[in-house]
């Protein structure tokens, strides 16, 4: 395939919005390679190693675990990604390693095949987080002799944690950092620099992030502020794509907008809630989806877990288990994703009811 028919560059914002990014055509196997000669680099002589979520959350718990150590090597893992991180981590770190898993939770007993691997072989290995975690997952990896830590989803992200439980006496910037990493990650959107961490997070290079975070704090520099600027022009014609072609549909007790494109699904999710919806559904060109929640709908995560996802009870992700061959994907770019959005409106139909303390019902 030729290189251009990729280009991200010399595509237009609506062709942009429902085609996945270039990264996507390139094959996971070449992919998987290529990540684990660069985790075994990264991990060789490390004595501090932080296996983390690149988004701000994990990002600021990075810097911190930094801060505290004066040393940390990152190995970035999205949530689909810890079994491979935490294989690598067992297989390549230094064995008198001091291990840090920040802002990931399990899935499955999959993705903790070797949770037990890598505590023979680390000094130690910490787990800080506020995803709302299976009781039996989490058994499974305190028996392995990990040091785990869970803050409460709904009040705390995992720099909060990560403030709280490393042994270092930070300074008020540090707590402003996390304070304001909450505000996006928890949705509370008080705090205008919370946008701003956010959207560098996802922009910049994870050590770029760390390091702008690093000398700042949240307060980023002119440069970033700048840089920041020119982005959100594509992201906001973006955000009006997916807007655009959303639709509200009626499901039980809820209204939840429903769309698809390739845009900052939190931004979506807000302007779907001023229309009137309880819960969000962004449906991703990759294939993945995004859920949001509101004060009227705070079962995203239970929604989620039913199409291969999981997250918090405002905020969670997923990717329905219905891609079998490139025909599936094609069909999902020039439907809009309709059978994506189908299942997760399904999952919302499947929901057991709950009586008037929250507590389901069907259980």
């Amino acid at each position: 395939m030729d290189d251009w028919l990729i280009d991200d560059d010399r595509l237009s914002v609506a062709r942009k919005s429902v085609l996945p990014g270039e990264g996507f055509f390139v094959p996971d196997s070449f992919e998987e390679e290529q990540a684990e000669a660069e985790a075994a680099e990264t991990l060789a002589g490390a004595g501090v190693v932080v296996v983390a979520d690149p988004d701000a959350d994990g990002l600021a718990c990075t810097a911190l675990i930094r801060e505290a150590h004066g040393e940390g090597a990152l190995l970035p893992a999205g949530p689909h990604e810890l079994d491979e991180a935490l294989a690598w981590t067992a297989e390549y770190a230094d064995p008198d390693a001091t291990v840090y898993v920040c802002d990931l939770c399990p899935d499955s007993e999959d993705d903790l095949a070797a949770i037990a691997d890598l505590t023979a072989r680390a000094e130690r290995v910490v787990w800080f987080d506020h995803h709302q975690w299976d009781d039996d997952l989490g058994a499974l990896v305190d028996d392995a002799g990990v040091e785990r830590t869970v803050g409460d989803s709904e009040e705390v992200c995992t720099a909060d944690v990560a403030l709280a439980e490393l042994d270092h006496d930070f300074g008020e910037r540090w707590a402003d950092l996390a304070a304001v990493t909450r505000d996006h990650d928890l949705w509370i959107r008080e705090d205008e620099r919370s946008d701003d961490l956010a959207d560098f997070s996802y922009w910049s290079d994870p050590e770029e992030y760390i390091e702008a975070i690093q000398a700042h704090g949240a307060d980023l520099s002119p440069e970033v502020q700048e840089f920041l600027a020119e982005k959100r022009i594509e992201k906001e014609a973006l955000i009006e794509k997916a807007v655009d072609r959303a639709e509200l549909r009626e499901v039980g007790e809820w209204t939840v907008g429903v769309t698809y494109g390739r845009c900052s699904q939190n931004e979506v999710a807000e302007a779907l809630r001023e229309q009137g919806a309880d819960a969000a559904v962004v449906v991703k060109p990759a294939g993945s989806a995004s859920i949001r929640g509101t004060e009227t709908f705070e079962r995203a995560h239970e929604v989620a877990a039913q199409v291969n996802g999981g997250g918090h009870p405002k905020a969670a992700g997923c990717k329905p288990d219905i891609y079998d061959d490139m025909m599936d994907y094609a069909h999902h770019w020039t439907t809009h994703g309709a059978v994506a959005k189908q299942a997760i409106v399904d999952a919302f139909k499947r929901l057991p009811e709950e009586d008037d303390e929250g507590i389901d019902t069907d259980r």
